[in-house]
């Protein structure tokens, strides 16, 4: 049996379920009945803070702006890219939210005015706020490539925001005719998930493996070191040997421009002629947050990590993917225990307690194939104003464990999925 840290399926569902206990909360006050929080965006980070929000104390008047009726999850829809699952597996409405009594919102937000404490809707009315708290995730800078924007997309899409672009990708592998090349172009950090492009790759090959087995895959990536990366290359080499190519930063591998009219990605050292051209962009937080003053020049926002409390902005808050995080990676796992933390921090701030310092633990799963995944974790705490990984909590699974051990993960990623969408939004 392998010596292995491995999570059992009831410690998933508590973990998770626990993260909100593990905040010290502020007694409900007069002065915090009357409050209003107004929380942008119905992500993992979004909607996990509006309803921890609510049941620290359900006087308060929490309002979600999240202009989609229907959320698309991004974990587990690299699965849909490879036809192993369907996207309505991914889609979340906010019927059971409402129900808790968070005003939900279905319009997108446009305006932010801090002195006034307002935001401005589409529809031209605003709502005010006593504190508010940004979880836009991420936008695509396509700016930052020559030859993509968001009309190239639409041939070579970057599927990163799960929707319309992971149909879109699963489509083109579908009809691509066996022996045909497919480019993954690989953004330098700092982006969401970092381990996700590889985790792709390998589910990419496992339906060219049984559907197209002449063909082959290119990661073209802006990055040399890759996350838990002797585990995806021992997985590539025992599952899809020859098949999977990978040329790192100093090898050439940074996608420097793209041409769409002949699906070419351009390299520092050589352009490479794709038949499916994956380019996932350099990133940044989410427009709302530029509009509000809270990003800085890195394209992201800084933050106080105990309080998540804008550097920039008064009465602002930022969570998820859109916040300079540290150590702490872009995920759904560390969006799901921030938006804890910063529901239990703003609760305090109301009520005129002194915050509690917050520890947030974080997991990333990686599927190679149906019954085959490993696994990143890690504990987090403020430290020298950034999340530190807390000394001695990081844990990867190990290079040389049993198949019997990454089937089991598989299952564990399973349960994490089912735990944690339910929770934010079942």
């Amino acid at each position: 049996m392998d010596a292995l840290r491995l999570m059992t399926r009831r410690n998933v569902v508590r973990g998770i379920a626990a993260a909100a206990a593990s905040f010290t909360f502020p007694c409900p006050s007069r002065a915090q009945s009357a409050a209003r929080i107004v929380v942008i965006g119905g992500g993992f980070g979004g909607a996990a803070c509006a309803r921890a929000l609510r049941r620290i104390d359900a006087k308060l008047q929490v309002a979600l702006i999240e202009p989609n009726k229907v959320f698309t999850a991004c974990p587990f829809s690299n699965e849909v890219i490879a036809g192993l699952r369907e996207i309505e597996a991914q889609q979340f409405g906010y019927d059971r939210i409402s129900a808790e009594g968070i005003t939900v919102i279905a319009q997108a937000a446009v305006k932010i005015d801090p002195q006034k404490r307002s935001v401005g809707l589409a529809d031209g009315t605003s709502l005010a706020y006593d504190r508010l708290v940004l979880a836009p995730g991420i936008d695509l800078r396509f700016d930052a490539l020559p030859g993509y924007d968001e009309a190239t997309a639409a041939k070579m899409p970057h599927a990163w925001k799960a929707g319309e672009q992971t149909i879109l990708l699963r489509r083109q592998l579908e009809v691509m005719e066996d022996g045909g090349l497919v480019a993954l172009a690989v953004p330098a950090s700092p982006s969401r998930c970092p381990p996700a492009p590889y985790e792709r790759a390998s589910l990419i090959a496992h339906y060219l493996k049984a559907k197209k087995p002449r063909s082959k895959i290119i990661i073209l990536d802006a990055k040399d070191a890759i996350p838990q990366q002797r585990l995806f290359e021992k997985a590539w080499k025992e599952l899809y040997p020859g098949m999977i190519e990978r040329i790192s930063l100093s090898q050439g591998g940074r996608v420097v421009s793209v041409d769409a009219s002949t699906n070419t990605l351009v390299t520092d050292f050589g352009n490479y002629d794709a038949k499916v051209a994956n380019v996932i962009p350099p990133q940044k937080a989410g427009r709302i947050a530029d509009i509000a003053g809270a990003v800085d020049n890195t394209g992201w926002c800084p933050i106080d990590p105990v309080t998540f409390a804008s550097r920039l902005v008064p009465d602002i808050h930022v969570i998820g993917d859109a916040c300079i995080g540290g150590a702490i990676p872009k995920s759904a796992s560390a969006a799901n225990a921030e938006a804890k933390a910063c529901a239990g921090a703003v609760a305090s701030l109301i009520s005129g307690a002194s915050p509690a310092m917050p520890k947030l633990d974080g997991t990333c799963y990686n599927t190679v194939a149906p019954g085959y995944a490993f696994s990143l974790s890690g504990s987090y705490q403020p430290k020298d104003d950034i999340f530190a990984e807390i000394e001695g909590s990081g844990f990867t699974s190990p290079v040389d464990a049993s198949r019997e051990t990454r089937l089991r993960e598989s299952d564990i990623a399973q349960s994490w999925y089912h735990t944690i969408t339910a929770e934010t939004f079942g």
